[in-house]
């Protein structure tokens, strides 16, 4: 039994959907997110959305939860929208934004120019005195989550100075060194 797939999704106001064929569209005030499905059924009733299966099939119960967390983060997305903030750790690690072009120095013999995608907006925080901070912020959650783990995977945290990118409140495992 599939208990997150059983659970109704609540539309917020704002928030329009329309289910044609195996295709479902979600829109709101902050953009537009469609997404294919098969193995289940999907209604609106009552200002929900719900999502069933037809058959027990071990397949079909596997995608009974997907769809449903698939489409629930569609009408969060589109509605509050999602973020994620990055922090740069280590000496001489900074983080500049032109547009959609973001500027890395993470102690390379080059600095490292990535191009973002237009549907996800970046703004870099450099206060004096504390670290850098990259915020990308979307409508997309997997777009959003796949930038900062591109951008994560520059410089991974290490586990005895903890230098490198990593999430903001993110907990690291720290390893002591090697006594002398």
């Amino acid at each position: 039994m599939s208990r997150i797939g059983n659970s109704p999704i609540a539309i917020p106001e704002g928030v329009t959907i329309d289910i044609k064929d195996n295709l479902v569209t979600v829109k709101g005030k902050l953009g537009e997110l469609s997404q294919e499905f098969s193995a289940v059924t999907v209604k609106v009733e009552d200002g929900n959305i719900i999502v069933q299966r037809s058959t027990e099939i071990k397949e079909h119960k596997a995608k009974h939860g997907l769809y449903r967390s698939l489409f629930s983060n569609m009408v969060e997305g589109v509605s509050k929208g999602y973020t994620k903030e990055l922090e740069l750790v280590g000496v001489g690690y900074r983080a500049s934004n032109q547009g959609q072009r973001l500027d890395l120095a993470l102690g390379f013999s080059h600095s490292i120019v990535l191009n973002i995608a237009s549907e996800v907006k970046i703004e870099t925080i450099s206060e004096k005195g504390k670290n850098p901070i990259i915020k990308l912020t979307s409508h997309d959650k997997q777009l959003v989550g796949q930038v900062a783990a591109k951008i994560r995977s520059f410089r991974r945290p290490e586990p005895y100075k903890g230098k490198g990118i990593k999430f903001v409140g993110e907990q690291l495992r720290r390893k002591a060194g090697k006594t002398a």
